[in-house]
């Protein structure tokens, strides 16, 4: 059988002395030692130890980008959920690493904190999607703010549900989390019709004259 690439040793080595010995503890010559390799071998797959932990973000971030950059405004909302199942289905393909991941974020403080920044990430590259899709001014910026939290826990809902052993089928759940999710925002860069209701003591065919010349052509009420 041939040999694990040296990134692939390495990671695991990593998460096999963390659960071990405890992260803090873990130094990047254990890692190197455990592997098999030397400390330029490792430096040359990661920025640093914490960076073990998170290998694919930035991977993640650019297909969530291009995901989302490949759609129209007709398949906007269809993209964003994609987008997200993307960074579910790399989590669940990851199987054991991504519990060992799990439970070193709950424990060590410096992890959790990184997760975080990641997730806000996540967060900004549909947020700034929502609102260009949205028409980008000032009238609908909270409302993309508040749709991109909302896709982000939908997706983190079913992954912890998923990590915790309590969905067995996570893609199922997300598809109905993020029907959920959607259903909030459906009406989301449709045509809207605003209507004016006002109190006038003249009769209807004295006002319509008036109410027609106001909308223009566009307008009908009768």
């Amino acid at each position: 059988m041939p040999e694990k690439p040296a990134k692939q040793r390495l990671t695991e080595a990593a998460f096999a002395l963390f659960e071990e010995r405890g992260y803090d503890q873990t130094t990047v010559d254990d890692i190197t030692e455990r592997a098999r390799v030397g400390r330029s071998t490792f430096f040359r797959a990661f920025r640093s130890k914490e960076d073990v932990i998170f290998p694919d973000h930035e991977v993640l971030l650019s297909a969530i980008e291009a995901r989302l950059a490949g759609s129209d405004p007709r398949t906007a909302l269809v993209a964003v959920t994609e987008a997200a199942r993307l960074v579910l289905r790399h989590y669940v393909a990851e199987g054991d690493l991504a519990l060992a991941r799990y439970r070193l974020t709950r424990s060590v403080p410096a992890l959790r904190a990184r997760e975080i920044a990641g997730t806000r990430q996540y967060q900004r590259l549909f947020q700034e999607f929502v609102h260009r899709w949205m028409g980008g001014g000032e009238e609908t910026a909270l409302r993309a703010e508040l749709m991109a939290a909302a896709v982000v826990t939908a997706h983190n809902h079913v992954l912890r549900r998923w990590l915790r052993g309590q969905a067995a089928d996570p893609e199922a759940a997300f598809d109905s989390a993020m029907a959920d999710t959607v259903a909030l925002f459906g009406s989301t860069g449709e045509t809207e019709t605003t209507v004016v209701a006002f109190r006038t003591g003249k009769d209807l065919s004295a006002v319509l004259p008036g109410l027609r010349k106001l909308l223009g052509d566009e307008g009908s009420l009768g």
